[in-house]
């Protein structure tokens, strides 16, 4: 039998908060199993000299960020564009990105990802890692299974230089 979800209330005093290094929050908001598939939901507390995200793209989902408060750096192929409070940057799928609070300053994100599919587990790994509990072999071995393909950019690593 398929079960249709109609909606998904999340109370933001009971969502599962991880950590994925000692200067950053991940919130799980929604996953693809909250909403039949159509969105993943997550809000990133960047804490001042957070690494964020490194350069990947996903094959499958577009990433929507929408910056709630602070500043945030946005690597899109080979430009570094930054956005402020209130502003909001949409990514085709199979695009470079990546991204962290301008240096000195703070961010706090919303991401969206469409269409939606398994991301906790994919987090919840992210902080296995920060704890030293598996390796960075065992994250990327997972790229397929989380649309999450890591890659090597020079103009991200001279841009957090």
């Amino acid at each position: 039998m398929i079960t249709t979800i109609t909606h998904t209330i999340v109370r933001g005093d009971e969502a599962e908060r991880v950590a994925d290094g000692p200067t950053s929050t991940i919130t799980l908001l929604a996953d693809g199993e909250h909403t039949n598939g159509a969105t993943s939901i997550n809000r990133a507390s960047l804490a001042a000299g957070s690494p964020g995200a490194p350069a990947h793209r996903h094959d499958h989902a577009t990433e929507t960020i929408f910056v709630i408060a602070g500043s945030l750096d946005v690597l899109i192929d080979d430009e570094v564009h930054t956005l402020a409070a209130g502003d909001l940057i949409f990514i085709a799928a199979g695009t470079t990105h990546a991204f962290a609070p301008t240096p000195g300053l703070e961010a706090d994100t919303l991401s969206f990802y469409t269409p939606g599919q398994e991301r906790f587990a994919y987090y919840r790994m992210l902080e296995q890692l920060h704890r030293g509990e598996i390796t960075l072999a065992d994250l990327q071995a997972t790229s397929d299974r989380f649309d999450n393909h890591y890659i090597d950019s020079a103009v991200w690593r001279e841009s957090r230089a």
